[in-house]
């Protein structure tokens, strides 16, 4: 029997993703080009005069090219490929910051919420800019949660909660057993877009900052009427389920704003299009 063979995880990390839902933590860079990331994107929001919270905090790789720099990086991809295969698309991503004695949290989850994909294979490359000890409010999972499908969520109106529409589950489960991930600054966690997963306040006295980056293979689709975009990552896309992402050549430039700006309100409307009727709206 021929053993299958892996470019960036080991065949145990490959089995622990299918039995857990997650693999963490994967070594990618060093501390001192994570730090430097960290700069740059501390140096936009100080220029901003905004920062990247909950709101400002979707698809940065189409203003970046240091963003750009991370999701196209073969310490990603290959073990992305390692688990969905060689033809890849970045579906989404997110900003994850956390600032030091912040109420900020991610409420329990599952990515897969109101991304309409079909089928739901996406996996998470969860990338620290920062050390993410349990005590800055890494991620904590339900292992083997990925394998009940997709859950029932309801809309919590809570402005500390990080979530874009503050989804939370809305039914019982066990979470006895669960496990945090910390991640080291250049350091990469991954995880099933099934699985359960929340993070907790900052209680460090440093800022949490992580960029959760949403890989898809190019044979999945959206089912939303919407049709989005996303970035060609890796291989070929023989399918054109989605229309392509401009890579950034300039930093937030015009083209680059414009083009994000776009790219962001399809997603919001596709968002929106799938929670529309299907989550109640709950106020805390």
């Amino acid at each position: 029997m021929i053993q299958k063979t892996y470019k960036k995880l080991s065949p145990e990390q490959v089995a622990q993703y299918e039995r857990d839902g997650f693999v963490c933590p994967v070594d990618a860079f060093s501390r001192e080009q994570a730090q430097g990331w960290r700069a740059q994107l501390e140096a936009f929001e100080r220029a901003e005069g905004q920062k990247m919270a909950r709101g400002h905090n979707f698809k940065p790789h189409l203003l970046f090219p240091w963003v750009d720099e991370i999701v196209h990086a073969p310490q990603i991809l290959d073990a992305v490929e390692d688990l969905i295969g060689p033809d890849i698309r970045l579906f989404h991503l997110s900003v994850w910051p956390k600032d030091p004695g912040s109420g900020a949290y991610v409420s329990w989850h599952q990515d897969s919420t109101y991304f309409a994909l079909e089928p739901a294979c996406h996996v998470t490359a969860w990338v620290a800019l920062t050390d993410a000890p349990i005590e800055a409010g890494c991620m904590e999972v339900v292992p083997g949660s990925h394998k009940l499908g997709q859950l029932r969520h309801a809309e919590m109106q809570d402005t500390d909660n990080l979530l874009s529409r503050g989804q939370e589950l809305a039914v019982d489960f066990d979470r006895s057993g669960t496990v945090y991930m910390p991640v080291k600054a250049g350091q990469f966690s991954l995880h099933h877009t099934h699985l359960v997963h929340n993070s907790r306040p900052n209680r460090s006295s440093d800022r949490r900052i992580g960029l959760g980056i949403s890989y898809i293979p190019t044979s999945a689709r959206c089912s939303s009427p919407v049709r989005v975009t996303a970035m060609l990552v890796r291989g070929e896309d023989r399918f054109g389920h989605f229309d392509d992402e401009r890579r950034p050549q300039a930093l937030a430039g015009p083209e680059e704003r414009a083009f994000h700006a776009h790219a962001v309100g399809l997603f919001r409307q596709m968002n929106a299009e799938q929670a529309g009727g299907k989550v109640a709206t709950v106020k805390r």
